[in-house]
């Protein structure tokens, strides 16, 4: 048996960039970052280290996440790690590891106002999941 299945939570790095497909389908990419900390033993020093990921959402997903994100935004995502690889006008082959988000929950809604009430800061953010529709790779204009 395989698994393919990834959960991130971090921060956009970046806003959403909206794309539409030969097909119709909407398209977003945006970037993310997630963080480690650790304290390392021998120096008592904190550490930390920052990954950069590369996320794409597709159909009414991507829809949302172009509406409801921004860069700073704090969200989770639930997807797959898909690698794809294109020629460059030079002729070489690139490649782009990616995840492919499958839901998104986001973070909390930035409080722009100290006067909100507590039910408000508490009120929870619901998971959003949409089915994942077969996207071929030559749909992808990129």
């Amino acid at each position: 048996m395989n698994l393919n299945k990834i959960f991130i939570i971090g921060r956009l790095t970046r806003d959403p960039e909206s794309r539409t497909l030969p097909s119709g389908q909407g398209i977003s990419n945006f970037g993310m970052a997630t963080n480690r900390a650790w304290t390392n033993k021998e120096t008592k020093e904190k550490q930390e280290q920052t990954e950069f990921h590369n996320i794409v959402a597709f159909g009414k997903l991507a829809d949302i996440c172009n509406q409801y994100l921004k860069k700073g935004s704090l969200a989770m995502i639930e997807g797959r790690i898909q690698t794809r690889s294109w020629q460059d006008q030079g002729g070489d082959t690139k490649y782009k590891t990616e995840i492919v988000a499958e839901s998104l929950q986001m973070g909390p809604r930035s409080q722009k106002s100290e006067s909100t009430t507590k039910e408000a800061k508490e009120e929870e953010i619901p998971e959003i999941q949409v089915d994942e529709e077969e996207i071929k790779n030559e749909d992808i204009p990129f």
